[in-house]
Formats: C-alpha cells, sequence, structure tokens
C-alpha cells in the first residue's frame, strides 16, 4: 500500500522547491543582468573607438537625405554614435542612402561584376571600393546594433527573472508559514 504523505511534509518539500527556483532565477537574473552590461559596454567601447559622428544639425550631411531619413537621423544630429540605436541609424539612414547614390542603386556586388566586365573603367572601379568600404563599416555598425539589441532583451529578461525570483520566494515563505500551521 503507497504511503500517504502529510499536509505539512507536502508544504515542505514545495516550499523547498519554490526557493530553490527563487535562488535559480535569482543567480539567472544576475547573470543576463552581467550579460546586459558586457555587451552594451564592449558596444559602447568599439564604437566610442571608431569616433563617428552624426551629422550636425543644419548641416549638408544631414539636410541632403531624403525627408524620412533625415527625422530619423535628426534625432542624433552632431551626436558621437556610442550605442546601438546610433549605429543602427548611421548605417542604414545615413550610409544606406549614400551607398545607394554613390552606386547608383547597385550592390557592392552588382558594381563589382560590372566592373570586372569593364577591367578600364576607373570610375566604376572606384564606386566598387567606394562601396565595399561603405558596405564594410555598415555591416559592423549593424552588428553593434545587433549585439546591443540582444543585451537590451537580456535586460528586459533579467528583470522577469527577478520578479520571477521575488514571487518564488513570497511563495516559499507562505508555504512554509501555512506548513508550521498544519497539524
Amino acid at each position: 500500500m503507497a504511503k500517504v504523505i502529510d499536509r505539512k511534509s507536502l508544504d515542505k518539500i514545495a516550499s523547498s522547491v519554490g526557493g530553490l527556483l527563487a535562488v535559480g532565477l535569482l543567480i539567472a537574473g544576475a547573470l543576463m543582468t552581467w550579460a546586459y552590461s558586457f555587451t552594451n559596454d564592449q558596444v559602447k567601447t568599439q564604437l566610442l573607438a571608431q569616433q563617428i559622428f552624426l551629422p550636425a544639425a543644419g548641416t549638408g550631411g544631414l539636410t541632403s537625405l531624403p525627408a524620412a531619413d533625415q527625422t530619423i537621423v535628426a534625432k542624433y544630429a552632431g551626436e558621437q554614435v556610442v550605442n546601438g540605436r546610433q549605429a543602427e541609424v548611421f548605417a542604414d539612414h545615413y550610409i544606406a542612402v549614400h551607398l545607394r547614390g554613390i552606386g547608383k542603386g547597385m550592390t557592392y556586388s552588382q558594381a563589382s561584376t560590372a566592373s570586372m566586365a569593364a577591367p578600364t573603367d576607373t570610375a566604376l572601379a572606384g564606386e566598387v571600393q567606394t562601396l565595399f568600404r561603405g558596405e564594410t563599416l555598415r555591416g559592423m555598425l549593424l552588428n553593434a546594433y545587433a549585439f546591443w539589441q540582444i543585451g537590451q532583451i537580456v535586460l528586459i529578461a533579467s528583470y522577469v527573472a527577478y520578479l520571477g525570483a521575488v514571487l518564488f520566494l513570497l511563495l516559499t515563505l507562505l508555504g512554509f508559514r501555512h506548513g508550521r500551521r498544519q497539524a
């Protein structure tokens, strides 16, 4: 015949499991907070070293952009690129716009193919080099943006883990309290 667990023992077991879950969530939250801090610091350090600045308000670098891009870039006018959001804005709303103009709508790959077909066209070869450099910088900035964004998501997840830890800790304490009241 199966042994029946009394209510007091069941409360102790459930409360202990809840306590372990609270500790686990606290550890997870701490690790995620560290991950957020690490990614944020790395992105900032790397971007600061590049010394990239968005065009200042009222300058040709800003006013020459299409209206939609101009509005987005203007939020950060004159600022140094130090975080993922600024890197994404600079890459997608400044560099990409200029690259479309330089390549006359062609991507680096398309311009490179055209340049190989016309090896004596030095103007096209120059455009290919500019497109290559621009796309390389744009890709690096978008990688910085991606890591920064992952850090932002991890920060939110750490808040959820901390909230869960507090909830389990509260339930654990209530469970032990309830267990002591049982006969």
